[in-house]
């Protein structure tokens, strides 16, 4: 495992104060851009995080199942109370997997990246609340209390907004050579290779100035208020953020929640979704996946007998909850482990879809359908990294994907596709621009 701090084994000193203040994102007017954010703001959950006390880096996949196990036997010394809606303290995400077309633009994020930010300010039941972390050992109590004082020092109190106004945005993407991978993907179905496959895109985007992050952030939590807010910032200054309506697993203790999120339709077709059988064969291959996964993990799982209508600002999905009581033993890490990539972001068979993308995608997902999220001593809330984007500078990479079943017209295909950029692109501030 390589690591830019080592932690395996290291032990944290950690302190805690309550914070005059009502939003973590209004600390970014003093303390500059967040280093992790993340906000579900229907729950009341948020929190966002500056510097880097740690980081846990992956080299390669293979590591994967160990940067998490460490991470989740994290060993913290408070200097005083102790929090008891802490989330994380470790922040971070992994690829989705293997590519046919790398991308270095995605280096900085590397295979899998956790950190351990030095402030860690979230909302908690009265308010918010401050921590900072630091090694034990000589200086680690000052240090803390030290970070403690200045944030507490330099913190806003007021609430932030998204600030200014549209702006245009120039777009670059390729309907053909998506709709002809569409069409081999239905090739592949039709000679019974897959029965689903997943395919992404990207919209390349450039603004007329660098995009203000934190203003992009105040827009998709505000626009999207039913989906995870998210943003990771790498040392050279790339972000991936996005708001996310899919979870990937929810873990406390033993109780685990995930869901089935699959099938779409535009907001007006909402009534009629449940009845469409390509968008009801698609939904049921999740849940037939992921019901099957879960058995080998779990002693109880449950799942709602019909799927729900999830309606968000653009699209409307088919939702299926899942809970479960994980036997005695089995961790997030390993949950992670069986459940990624669902058929909801690859497809099925698995490895074959998986397969298929590395051939014929032409794409870099990095981070983009990957779990993100946060992961502590016994607790875990990862996300998959949807309506998303890889944000530098001027330049924006938005990353959206539909799935292909018997019966999916291309065109249609990419209509869906169109729908779901307009998360990211609204919050970029480019609001109802044309297409190309």
């Amino acid at each position: 495992m390589k690591t830019l701090n080592p932690v395996e084994g290291q032990r944290w000193v950690a302190g805690m104060m309550p914070l005059a203040a009502v939003d973590p994102l209004s600390g970014a007017d003093s303390l500059g851009v967040p280093t992790v954010y993340w906000e579900r703001p229907l729950a009341q959950e948020a929190a966002a995080g500056w510097g880097e006390a740690a980081v846990v880096e992956a080299a390669e996949a293979g590591q994967l199942p160990a940067v998490l196990t460490t991470l989740a036997a994290t060993s913290l010394r408070w200097l005083g109370a102790v929090p008891d809606s802490l989330p994380g303290p470790w922040f971070g995400g992994i690829r989705f997997g293997a590519t046919g077309l790398p991308d270095e633009a995605w280096a900085a994020h590397g295979v899998a990246r956790w950190t351990l930010p030095e402030v860690l300010v979230w909302r908690t039941g009265s308010g918010l609340a401050v921590a900072a972390f630091a090694p034990e050992g000589r200086g680690g109590e000052d240090a803390v209390r030290s970070r403690l004082e200045r944030v507490c020092a330099r913190f806003s109190e007021a609430y932030r907004h998204a600030r200014g106004g549209p702006v245009d945005l120039s777009q670059t993407s390729s309907r053909p050579e998506f709709e002809a991978r569409v069409e081999r993907a239905l090739e592949a179905i039709a000679s019974g290779q897959l029965q689903k496959v997943v395919l992404a895109r990207a919209v390349d985007v450039e603004g007329p100035a660098p995009f203000d992050v934190v203003d992009v952030l105040a827009r998709l939590r505000e626009q999207n208020p039913r989906c995870a807010t998210f943003l990771f910032r790498a040392p050279d200054g790339t972000c991936f953020l996005g708001a996310t309506p899919e979870t990937l697993c929810r873990v406390e203790g033993r109780v685990l929640e995930t869901e089935a999120l699959a099938g779409t339709a535009a907001p007006h077709q909402a009534e009629g979704l449940r009845g469409q059988d390509k968008d009801v064969r698609e939904h049921e291959a999740v849940v037939r996946y992921i019901l099957a996964t879960l058995r080998g993990l779990a002693a109880d799982v449950r799942a709602d007998a019909e799927p729900q209508l999830l309606t968000l600002k653009n699209v409307v999905h088919l939702r299926t909850a899942i809970r479960a009581e994980l036997r005695e033993g089995v961790s997030a890490a390993q949950v992670v482990g069986a459940l990624h990539p669902t058929p909801a972001v690859g497809g099925t068979p698995r490895e074959r879809a998986l397969s298929f993308l590395v051939e014929h995608e032409g794409l870099d997902r990095g981070w983009y359908a990957g779990p993100v999220g946060w992961v502590g001593p016994g607790r875990a809330h990862l996300m998959v990294g949807l309506r998303s984007a890889r944000v530098r500078g001027s330049r924006a990479r938005l990353f959206v994907g539909c799935g292909i079943v018997a019966g999916s017209i291309a065109e249609a295909e990419w209509r869906e596709t169109e729908m779901k950029s307009l998360a990211v692109l609204r919050a970029l501030g480019g609001g109802d621009v044309g297409r190309q």
